[in-house]
């Protein structure tokens, strides 16, 4: 239910576009966090101390508990939710914690051999968990007020979502992944230039680390906008995630011992393990969704506003991947926190 604060003052809607679903994409958290141990699980038990150590180093618990018992969930081979967070630190001279410019929730569902990834805009509009005095606030703030498990909380309110864990990576853990891989070769969706780096549409380019970072990171000159940039994401990491003759690159030591301090994530290395062994047929399948508002200035901000049936259409299909009974969409102005985890018979 939205809350009467909805009477705040708001310009014209600039558009109203729907959840859109695209097919075989992969996800840069998921790249890094499940497809190791998809693609490498073998990996994993040859080589366990390595493994168990390099787990330990990126792991880092949000101290709070989860929605659903997330062991039995493992266990019983059931879908699992995973919130996917890229934030913009850790490459260009940046050190602070920051904010999110990538936010993804997806779902492993091994029954149905299905991957589901939905993009949430980094301006959404939200009251952030534990911060609503602050409303409205864009949901990509959650992470910079209280880390992970602000913004673990508030995509799992603002949707109605038992999120079982969450992974984030910083900027410089990207331009190290494709710089691992020997770069990549991308055809520009647009002509544009950006942070010394020009790009000319559809004119094939090879990309290292820094230059493809400069490309999924321009955002105010695309018409898109925000969605622009999210489809030159997804163009990269696809791209990335299929180069599989490089993935063995990805296990090196020397790799993750660099990439270890630019990860973190409350999967242990047990998770990884069962990840691996019996979540990998859900890449079998891909399916894409860009959760999509209209653009509003409130208090002469840009913001996303989802409204309600949109915002019911992703909470539908997220719920029918995690194999849970259909529910309302949540609310972060609502009083009560609980999140519904009823499962199908």
């Amino acid at each position: 239910m939205e809350n009467s604060n909805e009477n705040l003052r708001r310009k014209k809607e600039l558009r109203r576009p729907r959840p859109q679903k695209k097919q075989g994409c992969f996800t840069l958290g998921l790249l890094i966090f499940v497809v190791l141990a998809l693609v490498a699980g073998s990996y994993l038990k040859k080589h366990l101390a390595t493994a168990k150590q390099t787990a330990a180093d990126i792991y880092q618990s949000t101290d709070t508990k989860k929605a659903r018992n997330v062991d039995a969930i493992l266990k019983q081979n059931k879908p699992v939710s995973i919130l996917l967070l890229g934030t913009d630190t850790g490459a260009l001279g940046r050190t602070f914690q920051g904010r999110t410019d990538t936010m993804i929730l997806a779902v492993l569902n091994p029954k149905q051999k299905t991957m589901t990834v939905v993009s949430i805009p980094r301006d959404t509009e939200v009251a952030v968990f534990g911060y609503e005095q602050y409303f409205p606030s864009k949901i990509n703030a959650a992470y910079a007020y209280g880390g992970a498990k602000t913004a673990l909380k508030t995509v799992q309110k603002y949707l109605n979502i038992p999120i079982d864990y969450y992974a984030t990576i910083n900027m410089g853990g990207l331009e190290n992944l494709i710089n691992a891989v020997g770069g990549l070769d991308i055809k520009p969706l647009i002509t544009f230039s950006y942070d010394n780096q020009s790009f000319t549409k559809d004119q094939t380019t090879h990309m290292n680390g820094k230059r493809a970072l400069a490309y999924v990171r321009m955002r105010d000159d695309d018409p898109l906008g925000d969605y622009g940039r999210q489809a030159r994401q997804r163009q990269v990491l696809t791209k990335l995630a299929f180069k599989s003759s490089k993935l063995i690159n990805l296990l090196d030591d020397g790799f993750l011992k660099t990439i270890k301090s630019q990860i973190s994530t409350d999967l242990t290395f047990d998770d990884l393990i069962y990840l691996g062994t019996d979540y990998r047929v859900a890449t079998h399948h891909m399916k894409s969704y860009s959760m999509q508002g209209s653009t509003e200035v409130i208090d002469g901000q840009d913001f996303e506003v989802v409204d309600t049936k949109n915002k019911q259409a992703i909470t539908d299909i997220l719920r029918a991947a995690l194999d849970l009974e259909p529910a309302t969409t949540g609310s972060t102005l609502a009083s009560d926190n609980t999140i519904d985890t009823q499962a199908k018979d």
